[in-house]
């Protein structure tokens, strides 16, 4: 059968009461009644039951996580992080995948309120403004990894994605290349597209080399698009020695159009990417990448969440530190 709370306190001699107060770190009782009951609730083999446990504590022990996708490695280093902060806080992760689209976004918002968690991070979301309003109509504490909001002021790390693609363009550049393409994200995203893209135009800009909109093709961050978009650049026989992708997904994508087109890489075209995740490294020839912090990215979002939840503390944005990779994708010129 299975033991109640009722059960620990007739094995204890005291009050249900009792017993609640002392499972639930409340006042009213002795050290040698809570030691006795504590011993009761080891020998009986008894297990809280998490929500009725946070209508009394207003705490359910639990945090959500909204996030496009569980699929590309990028969210993978951030949930493990997330995962791993959480479990040192006695806490458990509720995955919400929200779709790359975000068509689950206001549905998996909706479930984390009736679930009562303790806490939201959000992931890479969509700054639309039906979102956002419903994430603060939850009156949560809430963190942002890899996404910013400018019109609320919901704290957040990421890295700055107009300079990192500055970054990889000005990596190629210097290494001899004048002709370079971009596969982007989508354009309308104006935490991951419209940076990304400034951030390579700016770059050719300061170099004095021409900006050419023939060169910048579009995708979605994925590794077909990223075949496409390099199909559509070798279809239209554009002239480039160099391209930079603003996801290895799309990097990958490119570099695999390549070789079945029997292109060299890097000896005809050099490829650079951005996150620096697993993919990568395993990708062959394997990528030089502009890299984003992904695990210590949510390390810190869910650090700055438990001390919001557990310390009442105020917390700031943060920028984390891109840096180049280089591995075996990109010649000098």
């Amino acid at each position: 059968m299975k033991l109640t709370i009722k059960d620990v306190a007739k094995r204890s001699g005291v009050s249900v009461a009792t017993v609640s107060r002392i499972l639930n770190g409340l006042e009213g009782y002795t050290e040698e009644t809570k030691n006795r009951v504590l011993a009761v609730v080891e020998e009986l083999g008894y297990q809280r039951n998490a929500i009725a446990r946070g209508l009394v504590t207003k705490s359910t022990n639990t945090i959500g996580v909204l996030m496009p996708s569980i699929l590309t490695l990028v969210y993978a280093e951030i949930i493990k992080a997330i995962e791993e902060v959480a479990h040192k806080n006695n806490y458990s992760v509720f995955l919400c995948n929200t779709g790359m689209n975000g068509e689950r976004t206001l549905d998996y918002i909706r479930v984390l309120g009736e679930r009562q968690v303790d806490g939201i991070i959000v992931a890479s979301l969509a700054p639309k403004d039906e979102y956002y309003k419903a994430i603060m109509d939850l009156n949560k504490p809430t963190m942002l990894v890899s996404t910013m909001s400018y019109k609320y002021q919901i704290p957040y790390v990421k890295v700055d994605d107009k300079q990192a693609a500055y970054s990889a363009t000005q990596y190629l550049i210097e290494k001899g290349h004048k002709k370079i393409a971009m596969i982007a994200g989508v354009k309308e995203d104006p935490i991951a597209g419209l940076p990304r893209i400034n951030g390579y135009i700016e770059a050719l800009k300061d170099y004095d080399i021409e900006v050419e909109e023939g060169l910048i093709k579009y995708g979605d961050f994925s590794y077909n698009s990223g075949k496409r978009a390099m199909e559509d650049l070798l279809e239209e026989k554009k002239k480039f020695t160099a391209v930079f992708a603003a996801s290895d997904d799309m990097a990958v994508g490119a570099l695999s159009l390549a070789y079945k087109k029997g292109i060299r890489i890097p000896e005809e075209i050099s490829i650079i990417g951005y996150d620096n995740t697993q993919i990568a490294e395993m990708s062959i020839p394997a990528l030089t990448v502009v890299a984003q912090p992904l695990y210590n990215m949510g390390k810190r979002a869910a650090e700055n969440l438990f001390n919001v939840i557990i310390h009442g503390e105020k917390v700031e944005n943060i920028i984390m530190p891109h840096s180049i990779v280089e591995r075996e994708s990109v010649r000098e010129i």
